[in-house]
């Protein structure tokens, strides 16, 4: 059974070009993701610094979630209309100055500001990539070109690990930035020589605005997009929460970690993750099915976090299988991905990406938001929130996986169909 989306006719590109092309795009994909994932490790030195509680903290991580998804829908009809390139060297340099501001930032407002546009200049990092790919190669080659993408990119994540708390103990957080805003500027130089502009790739190009809009519309009519939303919201948020924001947090108050110590823990968890996009990205050609990959990461990412949320205190052992857990088994979220593109045809393709990342990155934003204020919830001791907040956090987090498991069987499964 042929797909909407598989009607298109992608174009024969050879594998030396193909390899610099990714390549390509994971370093841009790895800066937003640094930016993305960054607070985590600083979140104490960040609080010391600047007088931070743990709500704002957690406003501070979650609000490049908000910036990067409120930007979803006008990035999915700039994707269609005018390009991923054009998309892409645009967000470069509000990125670069987002970085600068939050190097250069003396108060928590700064801070948030700085945060808004690093989320809205890494808005296209992934969607625009995916779009290319969605255009130019065979459709039963998207979920693995998806799981390199995610586990290039997600190299930014492990650089917001360990190497940041080197980095934050050798130079400083704010001289961090400096530099990762030249490395993004560099990133937006290279998306300029290296992909070709390329009118296959503007689908939208002859519409009016009032048609692009509309095709929002109708990309959100099309059946099992709400399901997959749902399952969106939940996809990413479990990890960024744990990785991005309170997993150092959590290392630090409960079991007493120093710096170095929780981005060394933390580097598992991502370790993990990238190790996981690359073997669920190539699950649904192996069971011929998105649904079955999809559920078992998520029920196994939910899993793993209402363990932690029950048990309390880990031991060691028990504390490194939790880390890598969740950097392993939320990594499905390659094939969810792939499950949304197969849903939507070619001239809905960035529009329709776009509003499930909508998704992926409103989960974000809420579960960092709400854990922030969560935490909050209980009394410090000394700056150091009780195991019992983060117990919490974990619960909470492990039933919202659950419930979206239940909506997401509702899927249809153009795979399994095939």
């Amino acid at each position: 059974m042929t797909t909407p989306s598989e009607s298109a006719r992608p174009l024969s590109i050879p594998l030396s070009a193909t390899i610099v092309l990714v390549a390509t795009l994971g370093l841009t994909y790895v800066v937003s993701q640094f930016l993305r994932n960054s607070v985590g490790v600083i979140a104490p030195d960040l609080a010391a610094e600047l007088h931070l509680s743990a709500g704002e903290i957690g406003l501070l991580s979650s609000t490049f979630f908000f910036a990067f998804a409120a930007a979803q829908i006008p990035l999915g009809v700039a994707l269609d209309r005018y390009g991923p390139k054009a998309c892409m060297l645009a967000c470069a340099g509000i990125a670069a100055g987002g970085a600068v501001m939050f190097a250069m930032a003396s108060s928590a407002t700064t801070l948030i500001a700085a945060r808004i546009l690093m989320g809205v200049g890494s808005c296209c990092y992934l969607m625009a990539p995916l779009a290319l790919y969605a255009r130019r190669y065979p459709p039963d080659r998207f979920a693995t070109l998806v799981g390199i993408q995610l586990g290039v990119g997600t190299m930014g994540t492990l650089l917001a690990t360990a190497p940041l708390a080197f980095s934050t103990a050798a130079i400083g957080w704010r001289m961090t930035f400096l530099a990762v805003a030249g490395l993004m500027l560099l990133a937006g130089l290279l998306v300029g020589i290296v992909v070709r502009d390329d009118k296959g790739d503007r689908h939208g190009t002859h519409e009016t605005f009032r048609e692009a809009i509309a095709g929002l519309g109708e990309a959100l009519r099309i059946p099992s997009v709400g399901a997959l939303f749902i399952m969106q919201l939940t996809s990413h948020s479990s990890f960024v929460l744990i990785a991005g924001l309170w997993g150092g947090p959590y290392l630090t108050h409960v079991y007493g970690y120093t710096l170095t110590e929780r981005g060394n823990m933390l580097l598992i968890c991502v370790i993990a993750q990238i190790a996981g996009m690359m073997l669920w990205g190539q699950a649904d050609r192996f069971l011929h099915s998105y649904k079955l990959p999809v559920l078992a990461g998520a029920l196994l990412t939910a899993g793993t976090l209402a363990a932690a949320a029950l048990l309390g205190a880990l031991p060691h052992w028990a504390l490194v299988a939790f880390f890598l857990g969740v950097g392993l088994f939320s990594a499905y979220v390659s094939v969810l991905i792939a499950h949304g593109k197969s849903l939507f045809p070619p001239r809905l393709v960035g529009r329709g990406l776009t509003l499930l990342n909508l998704g992926t990155m409103g989960g974000g934003f809420l579960s960092q938001l709400v854990s922030g204020y969560v935490i909050d919830l209980f009394p410090p001791t000394n700056g150091v929130y009780p195991l019992a907040a983060y117990q919490t956090v974990f619960g909470l987090q492990a039933a919202f996986g659950f419930a979206a498991c239940l909506i997401y069987l509702r899927a249809r499964d153009p795979r399994a169909a095939e």
